[in-house]
């Protein structure tokens, strides 16, 4: 591998090419007309978790029978206690003025026979308010941002770069910087993956939208590309970083052994009326919730978990067979379809589910302009810990989060980004003293540990010992990696590993300590305290 003998400058940097990093790079180019952006993905232009969010984006739409104030409450009351409720506000009465522009960009949201939006509902909601495109919102909201992001002819849309790590004072000055110290972001170093060269970025403003890091488990919904890089990035250049521990489980995963990523059976299948039976075919939502079926991701999941646990069964099972059957294949055609292929018929069959790793409620501190702690280096999406989910995402409030936070970072940029000069000294990326890495079967080998360790260990619930062997087993694995990292040639799965292993660690520390149970997490140790 060679480093670049050139500095690539930019005036915007952005990692990630989900919706947040896509509707961040459209109003930059929009407004900043002779600035240069560039957005640097790992991947396909498309290959993110807003390109497998089903269900949809919530907002209050019809004003008759919703309102802002019960979405909040609804927000409020799933994240636990720990939402931050002035963020709440912020960005549900925001959200009906983003939803406008994603249709402005051309997102085709579903409509009923009346032509009016037609309005699903997801555990957690009072009301029918996620709007939706069949079961691939996501993959809409994607095929819409990336057809205007070509058009603007001031971004440079990099595929299969991979960004190593930030560059601030740390590596201009050599000096070691404490997490107390203010630093400042100068872009970044990038790995093109194809011509297997490190570039270093300089810009002045960066741009953090990299999603989650579902890889860390061994059965998630998410992209295998969701490896934690971003905040494993932002934490090692010193940014304030909180609640990791608030891991959000989706229930209802297609239970396929050997497939992976798991496929995701929305939860919007369960707003339309379906209901989740134990092995044996009989209900049990009743007895751990209200709201049944329709309660919030972590009890929905908790409780299967329980089931599971006492029947010794490798799944539930979740019943539409009552549902119109039209009706359920038109709004779901790709989960109708990949049932099928597996020769469920949802008419007459019931679908195995089980619990999987979805989403990280915490993340990346930012405000409510999406500055995090370091200057110059914003955030948007799943990367982060905005304040909105608290400790339990509320069902498709996630594409909502990562579209307001960037068009909040993109509006204090209006006003502040003239003042911004480019960096000087921004050093090239050193690659002395490297040898060529020849045993890849190390890293699938730790990447492996790592997703065992955090499955038995740190899933949906959680106990003092498992803790405490997660934190001895990943303690190890970290040296490994760090001996490997420092004296290898770089490649992308060094590289995830490392930010993998990075993440799993915090997770525990952050679970560690934790005194009280909330949404996504669950200590067992804790609840025989309080009794």
């Amino acid at each position: 591998m060679n480093a670049e003998k050139k500095v690539h400058k930019t005036d915007f940097l952005i990692i990630g090419s989900g919706i947040a990093g896509l509707s961040f790079a459209l109003k930059t180019a929009t407004h900043f007309k002779n600035a240069s952006i560039t957005i640097v993905t790992k991947n396909k232009k498309n290959e993110c978790n807003t390109k497998y969010a089903q269900g949809g984006i919530s907002t209050v739409w019809n004003k008759t029978v919703d309102s802002f104030e019960q979405h909040i409450q609804d927000t409020l009351i799933a994240g636990d206690g720990i939402c931050n409720e002035d963020i709440v506000k912020m960005v549900i009465e925001d959200a009906p003025t983003r939803l406008k522009e994603l249709i402005d960009w051309g997102v085709n949201f579903d409509k009923n026979k009346k032509g009016e939006y037609s309005l699903g509902r997801e555990g957690g909601h009072s009301q029918d308010r996620v709007l939706h495109h069949k079961d691939i919102t996501g993959a809409e909201i994607e095929r819409a941002l990336i057809e205007q992001v070509e058009k603007a002819k001031n971004i440079n849309f990099l595929t299969y770069h991979y960004a190593i790590d930030l560059i601030t004072e740390h590596q201009v000055t050599k000096k070691r910087i404490t997490r107390k110290e203010k630093t400042t972001c100068f872009g970044a170093y990038v790995l093109d993956e194809k011509k297997n060269k490190v570039k270093t970025f300089s810009a002045k403003v960066t741009m953090l939208a990299t999603g989650g890091n579902g890889q860390v488990y061994s059965t998630t919904t998410n992209p295998v590309v969701a490896t934690g890089d971003g905040i494993a990035m932002a934490y090692r250049a010193k940014a304030e970083i909180s609640d990791l521990e608030f891991i959000q489980f989706h229930p209802t995963a297609l239970y396929n052994p050997g497939e992976y990523p798991a496929f995701l059976i929305s939860e919007a299948v369960r707003g339309e009326g379906a209901i989740l039976r134990d092995y044996h075919g009989k209900r049990f939502m009743q007895r751990y919730d209200d709201r049944e079926e329709l309660a919030s991701r972590d009890i929905v999941a908790r409780a299967i978990d329980n089931e599971l646990k006492k029947s010794g069964t490798p799944n539930v099972y979740l019943d539409c067979t009552h549902l119109d059957y039209d009706a359920f294949k038109k709004h779901f055609p790709n989960i109708t379809e990949k049932c099928l292929t597996l020769g469920i018929d949802i008419r007459k069959d019931y679908i195995p589910v089980c619990p999987a790793q979805h989403y990280i409620c915490g993340g990346i501190n930012i405000n409510k302009k999406a500055k995090t702690s370091i200057k110059n280096l914003y955030a948007s999406g799943e990367v982060t810990r905005s304040g909105l989910h608290g400790a339990n995402r509320l069902a498709s409030n996630s594409l909502l989060e990562g579209i307001v936070f960037s068009h909040n970072a993109f509006y204090n940029l209006t006003k502040r980004f003239h003042k911004i000069e480019f960096p000087t000294n921004v050093p090239q990326w050193n690659d002395s003293g490297v040898v060529k890495n020849m045993e890849k079967i190390l890293i699938t080998h730790d990447r492996n540990e790592v997703k065992t360790i955090m499955s038995n260990y740190v899933g949906i619930v959680r106990s003092n010992e498992r803790l405490l062997r997660a934190e001895k087993r990943l303690l190890n694995l970290y040296e490994d990696n760090k001996r490997l990292y420092d004296h290898s040639e770089l490649s992308t799965d060094l590289c995830e590993l490392r930010n993998l292993i990075t993440t799993a660690y915090l997770i525990t520390q952050f679970s560690k300590n934790r005194k009280d149970n909330k949404g996504g997490f669950y200590n067992a140790d804790l609840i025989k305290k309080e009794l």
